[in-house]
């Protein structure tokens, strides 16, 4: 269940701090009239992420009979949630200073051809969070209790809830916080749930007979880690981590988590900057300045 919380507090955070930056914009740019707009497409978002869920699930349980069809469901599904976890982090990262000028921008634009450009400028800026949502959490609800159970739903509509009400005090100024460290960690801790639902779909490929090697163990620690315990539960729903896992699955699971990890974390070098054509000099803000060059007699 935390894992879900964690994929819903992540990306309704994200959405919530994208819909925050339009209404800013159209609030202060005098637009209120254009606001319904706004959440008319918020709210087509909403139902389009909550209907490709639906139909991800309805796929699995009702149109594929064969145990070894959804087994190859599930595990293709797995693979490609981890593909999207691992963009949205990085990408998140990279876009993280520009993206607020951009949905401006791209709003402005939008303003001035009329209201379903607006709507649809609104749609996509969320659509995109909400099916990533609906993939990521079918996955990871799989990988953590096989699809069974109302637990991890609820968890994930918590982690929904606990963002809208961060975005809107971050909206009001009631509330404070550094982003880029909220992002940093709770980045860091999906690409552990990413690594177990990578895990999750080698297996499933196992299941399936695609791929070999599913009785071939590359441990057994089930008399230390008691998969009954609730320290064995929550290593299991959260990131995978299983008391005998097969050769296979613990090599996709290092595969990904190690270097994924080191990559995330590992500070980005700062661009270097252009050598100035005169002498840098401070102006009364603190900001360099290029002067020309003044001679002097002897």
């Amino acid at each position: 269940m935390f894992a879900t919380y964690l994929i819903g507090l992540r990306e309704g955070l994200e959405a919530t701090l994208v819909v925050s930056i339009l209404v800013a914009f159209l609030v202060k740019s005098q637009r209120r009239d254009r606001l319904p707009q706004v959440w008319a497409g918020v709210g087509l978002a909403v139902a389009l992420s909550v209907l490709f869920g639906w139909l991800i699930e309805y796929t699995s349980t009702s149109l594929l009979a064969r145990s070894e069809d959804r087994e190859l469901f599930e595990a293709v599904t797995s693979v490609a949630a981890v593909v999207f976890v691992t963009w949205m982090i990085f990408w998140m990262r990279r876009a993280a200073r520009t993206i607020a000028g951009e949905l401006r921008g791209r709003l402005s634009e939008a303003l001035a051809v009329g209201s379903f450009a607006v709507a649809g400028m609104a749609f996509l800026a969320v659509v995109r969070e909400g099916l990533e949502t609906a993939l990521i959490f079918y996955s990871a609800a799989q990988s953590a209790t096989g699809g069974t159970g109302s637990g991890p739903l609820l968890a994930l509509i918590g982690g929904i809830v606990t963002a809208v009400g961060i975005g809107v005090l971050l909206y009001r100024s009631a509330l404070r916080i550094n982003l880029s460290t909220f992002f940093t960690w709770t980045g860091a801790l999906l690409i552990l749930v990413a690594a177990g639902i990578l895990k999750y779909g080698v297996h499933d490929f196992q299941e399936a007979g695609v791929l070999p090697g599913l009785n071939d163990l590359a441990f057994d620690i089930t008399g230390v880690l008691d998969p009954n315990t609730w320290y064995a539960a929550l290593l299991a729903g959260m990131f995978n981590i299983t008391a005998a896992p097969s050769v296979l699955e613990m090599v996709a699971w290092v595969a990904y988590a190690v270097p994924v990890l080191v990559l995330f974390l590992r500070r980005p070098a700062a661009p270097a900057k252009p050598a100035p054509a005169g002498d840098p000099a401070p102006t009364g803000d603190g900001n360099p300045t290029t002067q020309p060059a003044v001679s002097r007699r002897a």
